[in-house]
């Protein structure tokens, strides 16, 4: 299916194009033209992220944020074994993948901690990269209560990914 939806898609646009008597190349050079402005006002908020994020993870702070809060996520449901995963995955998808793979060699993948942690993997995002993407672009600058708000939606989605997989 997968390999006949994007060609699919793609012959739409054109048949799109040639009913609308729209050049699709000429939009489609344009559109790619208008987007390097963009990708080069978007370039220093994707660097200091970046820096961000390896800070954290290199100073420490990452593993005394798991030590503090994992008392806490365990009251909530969400095992000791997927709270790294679950403060790293808002910085860096990179490395909770990497994590993911760790908790899949020490516990497998049918695990409870395993199904655990590949539910909150697919079911939350970098936050923090698609936030000052997102706030970078459309010049928001009132953001006080966007990054709590959503911080806090992913320890609730980590609860109930829990949660949930005890019924699997």
């Amino acid at each position: 299916m997968a390999d006949i939806l994007l060609p699919t898609l793609i012959a739409c646009v054109l048949m799109y194009a040639l009913i609308k008597k729209v050049d699709a190349y000429a939009s489609f050079v344009k559109g790619a033209k208008e987007s390097i402005p963009l990708i080069v006002s978007l370039l220093p908020y994707i660097i200091a992220m970046f820096i961000a994020i390896e800070l954290f993870r290199t100073s420490g702070l990452s593993d005394v944020l798991c030590k503090l809060l994992s008392p806490l996520f365990n009251l909530l449901g969400i095992p000791s074994e997927v709270t790294e995963l679950t403060i790293i995955r808002p910085f860096s998808s990179n490395a909770a993948y990497v994590l993911l793979k760790d908790i899949f060699t020490m516990y497998g993948p049918d695990s409870y901690v395993g199904k655990c942690a590949s539910v909150i993997m697919g079911s939350s995002d970098t936050l923090f990269y698609v936030s000052s993407i997102y706030f970078a672009a459309t010049k928001v600058k009132k953001t006080l209560f966007a990054i709590p708000l959503a911080l806090f939606c992913n320890v609730i989605g980590a609860f109930l990914a829990c949660f949930l997989c005890r019924f699997i």
